[in-house]
């Protein structure tokens, strides 16, 4: 069963390079890497620098919003380097869902309720992709401020939907919880989803908390998108911002699906087609994908080491009392 377990992950690791791969092949026919690359040699390390400087303290600030969701008894010294070694794992497992796992796994020794911290990963989650929802959408208002009134109207009714249905799920978790306990009495699998319910309808009670977590959410997100105008601007390619704020967080949203390699290629390819109508450039737009990705790659390889010394520091302990 292991390694048939070991086989499908690593068929699955196999087909999500492979996605990449291809993406990045159509990407490079259509668009001359000797393009891409001289857009990007534009940009100066100063400002490569500065921005992995500040993605790694969105990043930080992200790990309190997710300790706030998933336990406030996990250290925060731990919930940042669970939350940096989730950022290494992003880069080559499944979406962000692998990096989610690998967070809470490295914590969940730490925490009192691990129904708490299983429902808490994933409202981090889902507030998380709400919020780039928000920005997309209110990206969008934006750039059809002067077109038609009817495709307004409608965004903003899809964002009252996103409220409406967010808090009625909030609400509805005690209830399906009484229900399952009912239905499923004396299974294991009613048991687990009762606690996994039980511990959504909390946050029902701490509405003042989720509202602290989405703003925070949408603090990271809006900083992460200013960081890509910056890049951008630095290799001359210039744009209304409030573009920027639509396709990016579009792109994101696409790239999280879990059939490529980090988002690699998928989240290029998406963000320079959302892009076109605005007459961008697409290699200037794949250069600033590319130059993110490194800013990622970076990050992870921040959390890699981390984790690494963490784990070696521990390691040596024992020894060094011995002694």
């Amino acid at each position: 069963m292991a390694r048939a377990l070991t086989t499908k992950g690593k068929l699955g690791w196999l087909l999500r390079v492979g996605v990449s791969a291809v993406v990045l092949v159509v990407i490079f026919r259509l668009v001359p890497p000797a393009q891409i690359v001289a857009a990007a040699r534009q940009l100066s390390p100063a400002t490569w620098l500065l921005s992995l400087a500040l993605f790694l303290l969105g990043h930080l600030v992200a790990a309190f919003k997710w300790r706030l969701l998933a336990g406030n008894e996990i250290p925060v010294g731990a919930a940042i380097r669970a939350h940096l070694a989730g950022l290494s794992a992003n880069i080559a497992l499944p979406g962000v869902a692998g990096g989610d796992v690998v967070r809470a796994a490295l914590v969940a020794p730490l925490v009192r309720s691990r129904a708490q911290l299983a429902v808490g990963s994933l409202m981090d989650r889902v507030i998380d992709t709400v919020g780039l929802l928000f920005i997309a959408l209110a990206g969008s208002w934006l750039v059809l401020a002067d077109r038609s009134s009817g495709v307004r109207i409608f965004l903003l009714v899809a964002i009252l939907a996103a409220v409406i249905g967010g808090v009625a799920g909030l609400f509805a978790a005690r209830p399906l919880e009484r229900w399952v306990l009912r239905a499923l009495p004396n299974r294991k699998i009613g048991t687990v989803v009762a606690r996994l319910l039980g511990a959504l309808g909390e946050f029902a009670t701490r509405p003042g908390r989720l509202l602290a977590c989405l703003l925070l959410s949408l603090a990271v997100q809006c900083l992460f998108v200013t960081i890509n105008i910056w890049l951008a601007d630095d290799i001359g390619l210039h744009l209304p911002s409030a573009s920027w704020f639509a396709a990016w967080s579009l792109a994101k949203i696409i790239a999280i699906a879990p059939i490529s390699f980090g988002g690699l290629g998928v989240r290029e390819a998406s963000m320079a087609a959302l892009l076109q109508p605005f007459g961008a450039p697409p290699q200037q737009v794949v250069a600033v994908g590319l130059v993110w990705q490194t800013i990622l790659y970076a990050s992870g390889f921040i959390g890699f080491l981390v984790q690494a010394l963490v784990s070696a520091s521990r390691r040596g302990a024992p020894l060094k009392a011995s002694l």
